[in-house]
């Protein structure tokens, strides 16, 4: 009776409970794994977040960075899941703040920056997002283009990892990822490819999230819960279907469209006047020649004495002043690399700058530069200009690769100017441009229908006309250059600095449709040394199809120019000067008649004005009634010749019209060469001498020795005067109209380059009526 209560044992689990047995989970092991797939799923969803906003950068490091924050934040929420949430979100912040100092320290190491990390953080953090959205494309990876992405991932993790892994919000806890993922395609634009495969991706990460999520309906639900649950899955789903449809098709036409670049609506770094018109510090550097701006490295690889620096190139001109206009981006080590030039030779030049008196943001660089080290830049592909992000200090050393594409200049006299809305940038100028320098611009073009000679024509007369003085005034606007080119050389005209002679160039340079722009920059050392004041100068460039920007040197060669007034006189102006008296009906008619009328007296019969009139109406009279005919007759000639008889004869009059064009242009055919010699001798220019290439003198026709070499061709002419001279009879019509059509094309382009009375002369010559008898 002594003993105590009896004591039941419970079944062990796996022994004798119900249920149990070998192979069955513990309740919470599949709870932990769908825990687990989410977190995993999230954090990829994150990383291809990097992987579509480093599509825009130079290499990889942004998605490595990108995905050591998904996995730190998302990581760390799995790991504290028992932690309280007061707990979570501090340590999270410290980590991120631990993690931050690492990226900048990474991505400083990467960029080559050399300031205190803390003046970094400071800077990539206050300026992270302006400058990623102003970065030159492709973005280097430096600390204030990758600390804003690497801090909204991390941001993304933990708001994700908080909602979706811990409370068990999955649908809710997507929504920071799929944010961060459409930030990425928004910043991205039109920049990078299409993100079709990560998208996908994407996509499928949140399903499988969604997918191993879901909670199966447990057997114990009542009948109406279940009920309910079709009835809310029926009512999504038509929801679903409804927003499908009606957002469907914009959405489909939005795959086609291209996206929106958020750049265009962040203002790019902008310069202060100087920065923007250097040109106006010409005249202050030609006073102080000897100021030392900057210092400069030997140039290995350089065939010259001097190596031209490159300050600035001004595309814009509007009357008043020439600035650069550019669009500037931030832009890394690495620059956009040059489209290659036709057969240009190129040459790799490495220099290092070091500032010394020069102020302002501008950076001097050798023509192209492909790469800059040392300093933090701006860059503007479409002109080449590079600016500092800061003003230029003294001490400041920074190196520069560039790529030197040199063409082949012999290539000049046949070479032509592009034309359209991509060069109208470089023709334009502002509005009242003064009468003298358009009359100056048509005298210069006249009788140079090539592009080059137009050009090398505007350099002789600015080089030989005018002269260099290094304190000459200040200024390019049109009264500036007017006065420049036609004061009066007692009251300080017609001498100026490079500002000058360079804006007056590009300007008459455009009169004469030639697309040009100013550049501003230095002649250095080759080998290495100071750059002062009197090294600064300024240049004009025209643009060549198949050449690029050509420079040009309107510079004096001589101490003495001619007076411009010796081949180019400006047109009188007549003061008004009305007399003190009404004057008599005799005063009116004397006043205007020639002195040789005034001298006939005013006897009976018709007056000596009458009889001169008569005499020059009738002489004007005969002139065009003897034009008209040779006009006609010419007309018929060629009618004649390339429409009468066989084939044999057409092509054969087709010769004749070529060799009648070739003397009327000057350049006769010579009797002894075949066909095709002839062909080649009329189309093919003769190469340049060496040296200096030599202008056609205004007046010339364009003729084989300036530009032929853009005539049509003859190679139908050509075949067709064989057949007849070695197959006769075998000539059909086809070819006899191919060779009219060909000699008819190539008369008329030769007579195109001619001045506009030398081609009315032409086409009333009486020269091959009389040439060629037989026709």
């Amino acid at each position: 009776m002594g003993r105590g209560p009896r004591m039941v044992r419970k079944p062990a689990a796996g022994r004798g409970a119900p249920g149990a047995g070998r192979g069955v989970r513990k309740p919470g092991a599949g709870r932990r794994v769908r825990r687990l797939v989410v977190a995993v799923a999230l954090a990829g969803m994150i990383v291809l977040a990097g992987v579509v906003l480093g599509g825009i950068f130079a290499d990889s490091l942004l998605t490595e960075l990108v995905a050591g924050a998904a996995i730190g934040s998302v990581g760390l929420g799995v790991a504290a899941r028992r932690l309280p949430n007061w707990v979570v979100a501090p340590l999270s912040a410290v980590l991120l703040a631990a993690y931050t100092i690492l990226v900048l320290w990474i991505s400083a190491g990467r960029a080559e920056l050399s300031d205190p990390l803390a003046q970094i953080a400071r800077d990539s953090l206050v300026n992270g997002i302006p400058r990623l959205l102003t970065a030159m494309i492709p973005v280097e990876p430096a600390p204030d283009t990758v600390v804003v992405p690497v801090i909204a991932a991390w941001i993304a993790g933990l708001a994700g990892g908080e909602i979706a892994v811990r409370a068990g919000r999955v649908l809710l806890g997507l929504l920071p990822a799929v944010g961060l993922y459409a930030g990425a395609l928004y910043v991205v634009g039109p920049n990078a490819s299409a993100a079709g495969w990560t998208t996908l991706s994407f996509a499928g990460l949140a399903i499988l999230a969604l997918a191993v999520s879901a909670r199966p309906p447990g057997q114990d639900v009542p009948a109406a819960a279940r009920t309910t649950v079709r009835a809310g899955a029926a009512a999504g789903l038509a929801a679903v279907l409804v927003l499908a449809a009606a957002v469907g098709p914009w959405i489909g036409g939005q795959v086609a469209a291209t996206p929106v670049d958020p750049r265009q609506y962040v203002q790019p770094p902008q310069v202060d006047s100087l920065d923007e018109s250097p040109l106006n510090r010409i005249s202050g550097w030609s006073l102080s020649p000897k100021q030392r701006l900057l210092d400069v490295s030997a140039t290995p690889g350089s065939k010259s004495k001097k190596v031209r620096l490159r300050l600035a190139v001004l595309p814009d001109y509007d009357g008043i002043t020439w600035r650069v206009g550019a669009t500037y981006r931030n832009a890394g080590r690495v620059l956009p690399t040059q489209p290659a030039i036709g057969e240009a030779t190129v040459t790799a030049l490495h220099q290092e700058i070091t500032i010394d008196g020069l102020t302002g943001r501008l950076l001097p660089v050798l023509p192209t530069p492909t790469q800059v080290t040392g300093a933090r830049i701006a860059y503007d592909a479409a002109t080449g200009t590079v600016i500092g992000s800061d003003q230029l200090t003294k001490g400041l050393k920074y190196a520069v690769d560039s790529q030197v594409q040199t063409p082949d200049y012999n290539l000049l006299p046949a070479a032509d100017v592009p034309a359209g809305d991509a060069v109208a940038r470089y023709l334009t100028v502002g509005d009242g441009v003064p009468e003298q320098i358009t009359r100056l611009a048509e005298q210069l073009s006249d009788g140079n229908g090539a592009a080059y000679d137009r050009a090398a024509a505007i350099e002789a007369f600015i080089a030989e006309h005018y002269k260099k003085v290094a304190d000459a005034p200040s200024g390019h606007a049109y009264p500036n250059l007017a006065f420049f080119l036609f004061g009066p050389r007692a009251q300080g005209g017609q001498v100026g600095t490079s500002e000058q002679f360079a804006a007056s160039f590009a300007l008459l340079a455009r009169l004469t449709g030639l697309p040009s722009r100013v550049v501003v920059g230095f002649d250095a050392p080759a080998a290495g040394g100071a750059v002062t004041g009197g090294d600064a100068i300024a240049w004009p460039e025209v643009l060549f199809e198949g050449l690029g920007w050509v420079p040009f040197d309107p510079m004096p060669k001589s101490k003495n120019p001619r007076p411009v007034e010796e081949d180019f006189t400006p047109k009188p102006t007549k003061p008004p000067s009305p007399p003190s008296e009404a004057p008599t009906a005799s005063q009116q008619a004397s006043s205007s008649a020639p002195p040789a009328v005034l001298a006939a007296g005013s006897g009976q019969g018709p007056g000596a004005v009458v009889l001169a009139g008569g005499a020059s109406g009738s002489l004007l009279i005969i002139l065009l009634a003897a034009a008209l005919t040779v006009l006609t007759m010419r007309r018929g000639l060629r009618r004649r010749r390339l429409t009468a008889g066989t084939p044999d004869d057409r092509i054969t009059g087709a010769w004749s019209e070529l060799s009648d064009a070739l003397r009327l242009a000057g350049h006769p055919l010579p009797r002894h060469l075949a066909a095709s010699e002839a062909a080649v001798y009329a189309t093919t220019p003769a190469p340049p001498k060496p040296g200096r290439l030599r202008r056609a003198a205004p007046g010339t026709v364009l003729t084989p020795d300036a530009g032929a070499a853009r005539l049509p061709p003859l190679d139908q002419l050509v075949a067709g005067i064989n057949a007849v001279g070695f197959a006769p009879g075998a000539a059909d019509a086809t070819q006899a109209d191919g060779a009219a059509r060909q000699t008819v094309a190539f008369a008329d382009a030769l007579r195109a380059r001619r001045s506009w009375w030398r081609r009315a002369w032409w086409s009333i010559h009486p020269g091959p009526l009389r040439w060629r008898r037989k026709g």
